[in-house]
Parts: structure tokens; sequence; C-alpha cells
């Protein structure tokens, strides 16, 4: 049975507190496109990509952590997981380290991270401006549904700790948009160069199926066969939709981070 009809089919008969880590063959994977989602900084998911690209052995892994330079830099980097921490030290994501098994069980490593320019660009003027000729092609000259955009506002006013104006909210969404899309378009180029299946290791916001990556990669290539797996903690699944979810029962210890601003 094809990977991702099995995954639905189970998903149709489990209560999501039933849906565990075991309960997933990867070896039995044989679509394009896997998106792992992840908490940043939960090590059970971490394990888990690992585990799952050891078993499908994609022909490229492309990660939202990494700049295109970066991924360069690890292209000729022993794989296993010290030789990768090490590779890794002093990269731009702050616990590169944390992602050493995932990274040594990749065989080919692409960067998706944009810059900091980008994102302040994308901010102020616009994804589509950011992004570039294929701005129209991946939908980002189309203003989102007016429902949508007050729901992603409201997320992102509430995911910077209402400490920021409401009405800049829009920007954030323009952000987001942009990293989608161009992750997206990492994706089709990995695809393009390599083959399939690619995997891409991105966080749960941009791996959901209603409003992240594979929204822009089903838009540029409808026929693509594309499973988003989303990573929850605690029994609970990730907000969002997905192909399928994981729910971990365990979360790091995390400070509050909110603190800083009620500082």
């Amino acid at each position: 049975m094809m990977f991702r009809t099995a995954l639905l089919a189970a998903a149709a008969t489990l209560s999501p507190a039933a849906v565990s880590f075991a309960a997933t063959d990867w070896s039995d994977f044989s679509g394009d496109v896997l998106i792992l989602g992840e908490f940043h900084d939960n090590a059970t998911h971490h394990a888990e990509q690992a585990k799952a690209i050891r078993l499908i052995e994609p022909t490229a892994v492309v990660y939202e952590m990494l700049t295109p330079a970066e991924a360069d830099a690890l292209g000729d980097a022993p794989r296993n997981p010290d030789s990768m921490a090490a590779a890794a030290d002093g990269f731009h994501w702050s616990n590169i380290a944390d992602y050493a098994d995932v990274l040594a069980a990749s065989p080919v490593i692409v960067g998706a991270a944009l810059s900091r320019d980008d994102m302040r660009g994308a901010f102020t003027d616009g994804a589509a401006a950011v992004f570039g000729p294929d701005a129209e092609r991946f939908g980002l000259t189309t203003a989102l549904p007016e429902d949508e955009q007050a729901v992603r506002e409201q997320a992102q006013f509430d995911a910077h700790c209402e400490a920021m104006p409401l009405e800049m909210m829009g920007g954030m969404v323009e952000a987001q948009r942009l990293r989608d899309a161009a992750f997206a378009r990492t994706v089709m180029d990995a695809l393009d160069t390599h083959g399939s299946p690619v995997v891409l290791i991105t966080g749960n916001g941009h791996a959901r199926m209603d409003w992240g990556v594979p929204v822009y990669l089903s838009r540029v290539q409808p026929d693509l066969d594309v499973t988003s797996v989303g990573q929850g903690e605690r029994q609970e699944p990730p907000e969002g939709v997905y192909s399928w979810t994981l729910n971990g029962a365990s979360s790091p210890d995390r400070e509050d981070p909110c603190a800083v601003f009620n500082q």
C-alpha cells in the first residue's frame, strides 16, 4: 500500500492521543517529497527525522536551518554526528548542533534559509517584491483571503507575545509567505537536480498543508506526491493540517518566551 494512503487510513481509525512515533514505518514511503515538521528544540523530533531519512534514503535533504553557503560547507564533512557538529560550529542557527544526527543521515545537504535582508524586505515591501520573477507563479502576487489573513495576523500577534502592534503583523505574515514559497522553490530545485524523493526539515508552521510549503508546491506542480508530517508534544498534535501527525509524549523544559518582553 502506498505510504501516504496507509498513513491516512490509519489516522482515520486512531484518536490523536493514540498516534505515536512507533506507528510509522518510514521504509514504506514512496512519494516525491516528505516534509518533516518539528518543534526546533525537541530532541525526540530530531531523532525521528534522522530515523526517517535513514530508512527512506532520499536523494537530498533540504534544511530550513541552513543557508546555501552553510550547506555547501557541510558537503564534504564525514557523515557522523561529531564531524557534523564540528563542521557546523558557528553557523547562524543557534542550536544547529542538535541536528547532528539528522545531518549525518543526509546524503546531500541543501540549505534554504533566507537572509535577514530578505526577511526585512518582505516585511516592508511584501513577499512578491523579494521573491523575484516567479512570484506570480508561486501565488505571492495574490492577496490571501481576508479570513485567512486575519487568522494568520492574530497567530503572529500571539507568537510575538502581543509585544508588537497588531497592525504590524501583516508584515510578519508576508515574511512567512516568503519563507514558505522559498522553501518550496528550493525543494523543487532539489528535485530537478537530484530526483525524488526529497526530504524537507522545517518547523511545523512551514509544514502545514493548509498554508505552508505544501500550498506552494501544489501550485507550481499539482501532480507532485507530497506528504507532510507534523510532530506534536505531550500527546497533543501540532496546530494546522498535515498528512499525518506524530504526537510525542515529551517536550523539553523551556523558559517563558514572553519573559523578555515582560521585563
